[in-house]
């Protein structure tokens, strides 16, 4: 009996030192830290301008003043450092916004244009803002339809 109890006592402290060395709940390692992102590109209009149509990807009948019976306006441009992201065209007759289209770019430099339906009787002031993803206005183009 008195050999057993050393034993039994020393089955004891190893059972336990054992158990203190269990790492199935251990804490997870520390995650490395995030590395810094890079700085956004900056997206730079190096082109725009409204005209009547496109061809071959290039702006037809370029111009600030337009007849009553266009029917139609394009604005156009041509963009870098927004490659992979987005541009609006965001459209205006007088100070009320008619018109909002989102335009993909696929890279950079890019161009790309939408067109807006332009009623006879929408005679006077116009604008187009481009806007980049954000909603940030990158350039402002005036022209007037009428008059």
């Amino acid at each position: 009996m008195t050999r057993i109890a050393p034993i039994i006592a020393l089955t004891l402290l190893a059972g336990g030192g054992l158990a203190a060395q269990d790492t199935t709940k251990a804490a997870a390692p520390a995650a490395a830290p995030a590395p810094a992102a890079a700085p956004a590109a900056a997206v730079e209009v190096t082109e725009a301008v409204v005209a009547k149509t496109v061809v071959d990807r290039q702006p037809q009948d370029t111009g600030s003043t337009f007849p009553v019976d266009v029917g139609q306006v394009v604005c156009w441009t041509k963009v870098s450092g927004a490659g992979g992201t987005s541009l609006h065209h965001v459209w205006f007759h007088g100070d009320t916004q008619v018109g909002d289209v989102e335009l993909q770019v696929g890279g950079s430099p890019w161009r790309t244009w939408s067109r807006k339906t332009v009623p006879a009787d929408w005679t006077s002031a116009w604008h187009v803002e481009i806007r980049d993803a954000a909603g940030a206005v990158l350039k402002r183009i005036d022209f007037t339809v009428g008059q």
